[in-house]
């Protein structure tokens, strides 16, 4: 292991998915179990969705064809306006299309090493550094290694085993838990030809006759097709058995494995292809790969990788480097410190394996790791709270390459939602609400019984689209605002404009409007629907603005930014309740769960930053008070929110209380979904993945952000250093953290206190001023791009600025 790489260690095989190791290079992912005989190798693709690119269009036209548009949006605002709640939320579901698509397995590699079952083992590791997944294991006088990386340069998932002392006979076994119609084997290898369903219910759907519905053919010219190939080189002797292959006397195996997929093409704008075509891509990614031997390919693997992960590190406490048990050290440690550094490392990790630019899709709830044919909430992109939480950290975490897929994605949900908003609300713009998929589906779900509560929230797109302006504001990438960010700001506030509705006293409203998922009690009744709920003014205040000052940036002068001047003063402000609590909707209303998962109403706080306790201390305080009620625990990514609002809030304290909660195993069963409601609490599984249960993986990407957002905060103009350090947490080192100004710092700290601390400008604006601050002491600097000061512990400038 080179020195100052972070290992986890687990001495034992895995003897479920949820104590794999994850390796991925943002398209192929694989959870890799190891062991002595019959290891398993389970593997996905970002691009292997049920659906088809036609399936939003169709689904609209068939809610439309139903009653649903502007005629019937009206009667129900009408019902709320008399109070007909009931009335309002049945003529809401007719809005309601069936369901956003689902993300699927896609094949297994079984590896048995003959006689493993006598061998020794010696344990497994994964490198957070190199993103490589190895294991050991004695076997009479040999000793065999194997090693398997997803690499980013080739497109390929590889693996290498050695034998030491001797050789090894090994089964190659691949296989497809979808419907195979296609298979060839060779001596250098194997290829599979695979339909992927052409639509797959949601597991919380039970009622539907077909979940997984394959197609006979090609629908609206999409053939839902696949092709994953292997290559294999040993030397040994190889030779095909039962449509897989068997090495005989080998001492070095090198296999790679590639796919081609007709949702891949379709996601980057390339023309459809055959099946044959499919094949022979495939074939020969893997066969290119191979071709360059197992050493170049880890090497430059590597290269890659650390090129990416290695800039940016977060040291708590004195230790980082080593090989940790994951067992022993993190889930039931007690070195609080190294907790924290590992789950910050390992969110990056995560995210740089699961979302690459030019890649594949971003990140799902699953990261890009799946091997259930139902996944949980079909492991899709819930655009409520879930996928923003997976690129809460990226820029700041130094990997604003990683968020890229978030605006690929956003591409084409802004495509389907310009139909969306026009057909269904005779609106301008774009919009989405809770879910969306790789097709870019922009319609309510639910199938017409879903809850209002979650299902007819139409400001999906208006949340996801602020991740354009955060982008922006870290890499200061002018390119970037005009060609990505102006669009999707522009049409997202278009949308916006024309939702709103005059209530007569001079505020524009929301309606229907709610909180997600919350409710509220109202004539001794749950109910969702009312006008302005607190999360839906603030994203669009945030959205009014930055798209304000992103034509200010660009110079445009358009009728739109004068509707936004005239709209924004009559939003409603936020509020604070009679208990002295910021209000989730716009009447002092009272929560039917006073303890809910969600923490919508707070989204002014994080994300979006504009409560903070210095420029808006009495909201800020107000806003603490909704964090008090809404108490500890839940589930891993409600955990990751709490921990980040109370950063934000500068509660250092409880933000630690938090996340020691949040970083113990899971206490029940990881194979029994939990209630959604939040009632049982979730924690970490063997292999470190957050859990509900089931598993989602914004809860990893959440903790790497709050755990940023503690030592380390931008987002009012200043670099604020240890913002929310808690007193336990004395020491530590933190290299190259990105922040708002195209700025970058290293900083160390002692006693609680900063004691060196060097800013660099990557990008931005040599004329606008710098203001570092830790709590009160701060100062202002020049700083031209490409340059580089230091300060000292009182953050007192040490010379003139250097190049960098």
């Amino acid at each position: 292991m080179p020195a100052g790489d972070l290992v986890l260690k687990w001495p034992a095989p895995a003897a479920t998915w949820t104590e794999a190791a994850p390796v991925g290079n943002g398209r192929m992912g694989a959870m890799v179990f190891g062991g002595p005989h019959r290891a398993r190798i389970q593997i996905n693709d970002s691009t292997v969705w049920t659906g088809s690119p036609g399936g939003p269009a169709a689904a609209l036209a068939a809610v439309r064809a139903a009653g649903a548009g502007p005629r019937r949006l009206e009667e129900v605002r009408a019902a709320l306006r008399t109070g007909d709640q009931a009335r309002a939320e049945e003529l809401l579901m007719t809005f309601e299309g069936p369901y956003s698509q689902e993300y699927l397995p896609y094949a297994d590699l079984h590896l048995t090493v003959a006689g493993g079952e006598r061998g020794t083992y010696l344990g497994r590791t994964l490198n957070l550094d190199t993103a490589v997944a190895e294991d050991r294991f004695h076997l009479d006088a040999r000793t065999v290694h194997r090693r398997v990386w997803a690499d980013a340069v080739t497109s390929a998932l590889c693996t290498t085993l050695d034998a030491d002392g001797g050789t090894v006979d090994l089964l190659v076994e691949l296989s497809t838990p979808l419907r195979e119609v296609h298979r060839s084997a060779a001596s250098n290898g194997l290829t599979l030809g695979i339909e992927i369903p052409v639509d797959g219910a949601p597991a919380h759907e039970p009622q539907v006759a077909e979940p997984l519905r394959y197609a006979d053919g090609p629908i609206d010219g999409y053939d839902p097709f696949a092709a994953l190939a292997l290559a294999l080189h040993t030397d040994g002797e190889t030779t095909v058995a039962h449509g897989n292959l068997l090495v005989a006397g080998g001492s070095h195996v090198l296999i790679t494995l590639a796919g081609s997929t007709a949702a891949a093409r379709h996601w980057h704008g390339e023309d459809a292809t055959d099946r044959t075509t499919h094949l022979a891509l495939a074939s020969d990614t893997a066969a290119q790969a191979l071709a360059q031997g197992a050493e170049r390919l880890l090497t430059s693997h590597e290269a890659d990788v650390r090129g990416l992960l290695g800039g940016t590190s977060l040291r708590i406490g004195p230790r980082r480097s080593g090989t940790y048990d994951v067992a022993r050290d993190i889930l039931t440690g007690h070195d609080e410190l190294l907790t924290a550094t590992v789950l910050f490392q390992l969110g990056r990790y995560l995210l740089a394996t699961a979302s690459r630019p030019h890649a594949g899709p971003p990140a799902n709830l699953q990261g890009i790791w799946n091997a259930d044919l139902r996944p949980a909430w079909s492991s899709n992109y819930t655009i409520n709270i879930n996928t923003q939480m997976n690129y809460w950290g990226a820029e700041a975490a130094g990997l604003s390459a990683c968020h890229e897929p978030v605006f690929d994605l956003l591409d084409r949900m802004s495509a389907q939602g310009t139909r969306v908003a026009r057909q269904l609300y005779g609106a301008r713009g774009w919009v989405a609400h809770h879910n969306t998929d790789i097709w870019g589906w922009a319609l309510p779900v639910g199938m017409g019984h879903g809850s209002p509560s979650w299902a007819l929230w139409p400001m999906g797109g208006a949340w996801l689209s602020q991740h354009a302006w955060d982008h922006y504001e870290f890499t200061r990438d002018p390119g970037f605002l005009r060609e990505r960010a102006w669009p999707l700001l522009s049409g997202c506030a278009e949308f916006l404009l024309d939702w709103l509705v005059d209530d007569g006293t001079g505020f524009q409203d929301t309606l229907p409007s709610t909180s997600p998922e919350n409710l509220f009690l109202a004539d001794g009744a749950h109910r969702s629907l009312t006008r302005s709920s607190a999360m839906d003014t603030a994203l669009i205040r945030a959205t009014f603005e930055r798209t304000l000052k992103t034509a200010e940036l660009l110079g445009l002068d358009t009728p739109l930014s004068d509707e936004i001047r005239a709209a924004l003063p009559r939003l409603r402000p936020p509020r604070i309740s009679a208990e002295g609590r910021l209000q989730e909707w716009a009447e002092d209303l009272t929560e039917a769960d006073p303890h809910h998962r969600h923490l919508s109403h707070l989204i002014a706080v994080h994300p979006l930053g504009v409560i903070d306790p210095d420029t808006t201390p009495e909201l800020a305080a107000a806003a603490r008070k909704s964090t008090d009620r809404r108490g500890p625990g839940a589930m891993g990514w409600s955990w990751a929110w709490k921990i980040a609002l109370r950063a934000r809030l500068r509660d250092a304290s409880t933000a630690r209380s938090l996340l020691l909660e949040a970083s113990r195993p899971l206490d029940g069963d990881s194979t029994i979904d939990a209630p959604a409601d939040g009632s049982q609490w979730g924690g970490l599984l063997p292999n470190l993945f957050s859990t509900h249960p089931p598993f989602q993986i914004d809860g990893n990407y959440g903790f790497m952000a709050a755990v940023t957002e503690m030592v380390l905060q931008s987002h009012t103009g200043t670099l604020h250093l240890l913002p929310a350090l808690p007193a336990q947490w004395p020491d530590g080192r933190a290299t190259d953290l990105r922040c708002r100004g195209g700025l970058a710092v290293d900083f160390s700290w002692g006693d609680g206190v900063p004691t060196t601390v060097a800013v660099r400008r990557l990008a931005g604006d040599a004329g606008e001023q710098v203001r570092i601050r830790h709590h009160d002491r701060a100062t202002e600097i020049h700083l031209p791009v490409g340059h580089q000061v230091e300060l000292d512990a009182d953050l007192r400038v040490r010379g003139e600025p250097v190049p960098c």
